[in-house]
């Protein structure tokens, strides 16, 4: 992608949550398989790490979200997690993300927490939840920080990516609009139709 520092091969963290993490492996793999190969295992899954380390020699740059602590992020680090992400801006989980040599991805929403955010150490800023202001609100961000990538997650449509895009936005993430009910035993073909409608709006 275009000036994600985590040189995304396309501009989309698909995020995967359920109660477990059972399908993780299998769900990864088709997004992987259909050109999305940034891809986040949530901790509010059960058994996201065991599913992390399961896919961790797939060489794709899979990360770990809902990370929390300091603590949360070296067990995410050590299962093989190629980046962290965090709802919130959390000063000790930016310190051990540097300290461990990875990139971190804050939580913020208003423009302080933002630059806060930047300023003390994330890689990339994640709006959320962004379905609150929407395109134009991450426009209005961007206008007095112009230089802090930015990505739009909670509630970002299917027919909404190229509307962000177009608003600055960096990378996106993509939670139940992309993946469906695809992590809880859904259909695996209707997750090919969803990556394609994604695709088609990249091209």
């Amino acid at each position: 992608m275009s000036d994600s520092p985590l040189n995304l091969d396309t501009p989309i963290i698909a995020i995967l949550r359920a109660p477990t993490a059972a399908r993780f492996a299998e769900v990864a793999a088709v997004l992987h398989e259909s050109g999305i190969t940034a891809v986040e295992f949530t901790l509010t899954s059960a058994g996201a790490l065991d599913a992390l380390r399961d896919c961790a020699r797939s060489g794709h740059p899979i990360g770990v979200g809902s990370v929390l602590s300091a603590r949360d992020a070296a067990r995410a680090v050590d299962a093989g997690a190629a980046y962290l992400i965090t709802p919130i801006v959390s000063a000790e989980v930016i310190a051990e993300g540097r300290r461990l040599g990875v990139p971190v991805i804050s939580g913020a929403f208003t423009p302080t927490e933002i630059h806060y955010a930047r300023a003390a150490g994330s890689t990339m800023v994640k709006v959320f939840p962004a379905s609150v202001g929407g395109p134009e609100y991450l426009r209005a961000i961007r206008a007095p920080l112009p230089d802090i990538p930015l990505v739009p997650t909670g509630g970002v449509g299917l027919t909404d990516i190229e509307a962000y895009l177009d608003a600055g936005a960096a990378a996106l993430g993509m939670g139940s609009p992309l993946i469906g009910d695809a992590c809880a035993g859904g259909d695996l073909d209707a997750l090919r139709e969803r990556v394609s409608v994604v695709r088609e709006q990249l091209s």
